[in-house]
């Protein structure tokens, strides 16, 4: 009785371990974009520049991702500041296939996340009346990467929105 009784703990532990284990998650496709990053870009807001970064934060359950923009006023147009938030998060089982963004012009979007050989691709849910995104970091080299901001009305045919190469500081 004894026997059994520790071979059904045992088998318990294993189990619960076997489950749960495969929560904790791989964020190695995110490591080439951890860090702080400058760069320039064009788009229909113009010619601007601006700083992002991506960081582990809670135990390495989350990315997070802080972007600042400033677009110049031009002769038709104000001075466009834009600032972002958004978090990778895991799905049930473990993957950084989720991300959530919020802006200051009251955004908010659900990303789901696609990985090839050098790039991350963020594209959200599709929304009745709302344009499908899809946001893009392309690996270039280990100190640049292209960023591209596309929009599309049917999910299918994207233009881009804005683009631009950004150099890794940190």
């Amino acid at each position: 009785m004894k026997a059994k009784l520790i071979l059904t703990i045992v088998l318990s532990l294993f189990f619960i371990n076997t489950c749960f284990g495969q929560q904790s998650s791989s964020w190695e496709k995110w490591n080439w974009l951890i860090g702080e990053w400058s760069g320039e870009g064009a788009g229909q807001p113009g010619q601007g520049g601006g700083t992002f970064s991506f960081a582990f934060n809670l135990d390495k359950k989350v990315i997070e991702r802080k972007s600042h923009s400033e677009y110049p006023a031009t002769n038709n147009k104000p001075l466009i500041i834009h600032d972002d938030l958004m978090f990778v998060y895991l799905d049930f089982a473990g993957s950084p296939s989720k991300a959530i963004y919020f802006d200051n012009e009251g955004h908010t979007i659900n990303y789901a996340i696609s990985y090839s050989d050098k790039s991350i691709t963020l594209t959200s849910e599709k929304v009745p009346n709302i344009p499908v995104f899809r946001l893009t970091y392309t690996l270039l080299d280990n100190k640049n990467v292209n960023t591209k901001f596309e929009m599309s009305k049917d999910g299918v045919k994207f233009m881009t929105y804005i683009e631009g190469e950004s150099k890794k500081i940190k």
